[in-house]
């Protein structure tokens, strides 16, 4: 008997073992192969829109992927710079074979965790209760709890063209009998599909006929912890090319030959990630279409073709990838395939992540619908807490969508649930310029201490730049310039003329162009530089934070308006019949959640409250 069980070794499965082992649970990691834990087996990267945000929330809550990403980067590049701080995110081009040994051995160096290389072939349950697992050797594990993080694994099926292998990403082996056990145990699962581009031979490539795409001059990183990056004279530039006129001439003309269009398919592919086909199919009238070349290790020579994933057969992939511009006589080392896999319905989950059917199981990345190793790792992470505050008897952690994006990702999935896999985007965020790159510690950090995943040194850093922020803002409001203060010039030089009457440095720092920076010969008290970058946004987007704030505490009354789980909406009168199926089979846990359900509509709502008051 152990503590608890997490199967699978992606992403989301090293986030929850972690999670669990730190916290004092005796704790194994099943994997098929542990040379693949962590692995890339698509893109080599981790960040970017939204997913960038989602990683600095990990490392708040005292997940390990920021770290690792931090550490095994080969470039560094800020999104987003020209725009306002709520779509402002970092992005990695990562070494995906550095990554991978970092969070080896991170692993095989965690007390109270067992790496064990052996697939799970069956979840054992009781009374609708895990018990534990059966191996493929046939013998039992038991344990509390189990957590499954199977990714794309289960029952997976690699595509190319007419042909379908059973397989995993990258030549692994598929789970083929768990999720039959899944729905043997009455669960809902559904297919669907993924796919990962070609990996071209790096020499092969003529990049002087693409364009340079270099990284960010300046110390940025994913960790709050994070006190060195590699120099940025030393990191590697990524490329951009464009699809061709030839290259839409080849595809469209052998679009039958695709696995995608040839009726192999079932499963529904990622909307935001589409294959090149699929683009191209869908964007009729785009005339080309960005293709950008990624380096995927020192150690290899090796180029990610990001945005040209393909289920085309492989003389037509080479066909088409020679047709890119700098790609005329590349060489390829690895061909495009698309993945089919079973994942279960997201709606059979709570909150918290643990199954609404199977007591003391929780679910966490691709497995739920999601796509992306940063959803995965975000989702893991909360599956390992809240699996340990179950055996600790504590209330789960259940992050609000004013609090974090990962709050968002979960209560979508929970609330709406998904038929493709599942991508964030700074759109799906109502409250995103509280959902700041700058701020995920702010948001975040005391939940992660609380779980005992943060340090006391890190948490009293912590409270020390909090207070350094408040005491910065209030001495901005107190200093004051008189109209005869040198700082005028510094004004003139904006193109400002001057100041008419007094005004503190809080109310100069409102102005467009003026910057902390630009102030700071002027001032009283100095800041480091995170704090004057935290300062600055608090100041300059003041109104609209505010605002969101003011929005988001209307959202919260409604969050704290718990809903019994025994009501049974088929005998509420004057629901509409949508509203009731969707309740019942939802189970919301609170109205705030309730009223985002699709098809609960205002009225609805409003009988329900009505309905709650009457019951107190």
């Amino acid at each position: 008997m152990t503590d608890i069980i997490v199967i699978g070794g992606g992403h989301a499965g090293v986030e929850a073992a972690l999670a669990c082992a730190r916290s004092g649970k005796q704790t194994i990691l099943y994997t098929i192969n542990k040379d693949m834990i962590a692995s890339m087996p698509c893109n080599p990267s981790i960040g970017g829109p939204a997913k960038g945000i989602v990683v600095r929330e990990i490392d708040a809550l005292g997940g390990e992927m920021g770290k690792a990403a931090d550490a095994t980067a080969l470039q560094f590049k800020m999104l987003n710079t020209t725009k306002g701080p709520g779509v402002q995110c970092l992005r990695v081009q990562s070494d995906k074979l550095a990554y991978k040994r970092y969070m080896q051995n991170v692993l095989a160096n965690q007390p109270n965790l067992e790496v064990r290389e052996m697939m799970v072939t069956a979840l054992l349950a009781q009374e609708n209760k895990v018990s534990g697992v059966l191996q493929e050797n046939g013998e039992s594990v038991h344990a509390e709890i189990v957590i499954l993080t199977t990714g794309t694994f289960m029952s997976a099926t690699i595509l190319v063209g007419h042909e379908a292998t059973e397989s995993g990403p990258e030549g692994e082996k598929t789970n083929a009998t768990l999720s039959e056990s899944l729905r043997e145990l009455g669960l809902r699962t559904f297919r669907l599909k993924t796919g990962t581009p070609a990996r071209v031979r790096s020499d092969s490539i003529d990049f002087t006929k693409t364009e340079y795409q270099g990284g960010t001059d300046d110390f940025i990183c994913f960790s709050y912890e994070t006190t060195s990056i590699r120099d940025f004279n030393e990191q590697y530039p990524c490329y951009l090319t464009y699809t061709t006129k030839e290259t839409h001439e080849i595809i469209n003309q052998n679009l039958t030959k695709s696995a995608m269009y040839s009726g192999m398919v079932k499963g529904v592919g990622p909307r935001y990630c589409p294959s090149i086909e699929d683009k191209l199919v869908r964007f009729a009238d785009k005339p080309r279409h960005q293709i950008f070349l990624e380096p995927e290790s020192e150690e290899l020579n090796t180029t990610y073709i990001q945005g040209f994933s393909t289920s085309m057969p492989h003389d037509v992939q080479k066909q088409m990838l020679q047709s890119l511009p700098g790609l005329e006589h590349c060489v390829i080392e690895k061909y495009a395939y698309a993945i089919e896999y079973d994942a279960i319905d997201p709606l059979q989950m709570k909150p918290s992540l643990e199954n609404k059917l199977i007591e003391n199981l929780f679910t966490a990345g691709q497995i739920n619908g999601t796509s992306g190793y940063e959803e995965a790792a975000g989702q893991g992470l909360l599956a390992g807490i809240n699996a340990v505050k179950k055996l600790n008897g504590k209330d789960p952690l259940i992050l609000r969508r004013d609090e974090a994006y990962l709050g968002v990702l979960v209560d979508d999935l929970v609330t709406k649930g998904t038929n493709e896999p599942y991508r964030l985007l700074t759109s799906r965020a109502e409250y995103r310029l509280l959902l700041r790159h700058d701020n995920a510690d702010e948001r975040l950090c005391a939940y992660g201490y609380e779980a005992g995943l943060i340090s006391e040194q890190r948490y009293q850093h912590f409270i020390e730049k909090q207070t350094a922020i408040q005491t910065g803002i209030a001495a901005l409001r107190e200093q004051r310039f008189t109209p005869s203060s040198p700082i005028a010039e510094y004004l003139n030089e904006l193109g400002y003329a001057g100041l008419q009457v007094g005004m503190s440095a809080y109310e100069l720092l409102k102005r467009p162009g003026v910057t902390l920076d630009g102030l700071e010969p002027y001032l009283s008290s100095s800041f480091t530089k995170e704090v004057a970058k935290r300062i600055e946004i608090e100041i300059k987007y003041a109104g609209y934070i505010d605002k969101a704030k003011h929005d988001a505490k209307r959202l919260q009354q409604m969050e704290s308006r718990r809903i019994p789980e025994d009501i049974d909406y088929t005998q509420m009168q004057h629901l509409s019949l949508e509203a009731k199926q969707k309740l019942n089979e939802i189970k919301p846990q609170t109205i705030g959640q309730a009223s985002r359900i699709s098809g609960v509509n205002p009225a609805d709502i409003a009988v329900l409250a009505v309905y709650l008051k009457s019951q107190v």
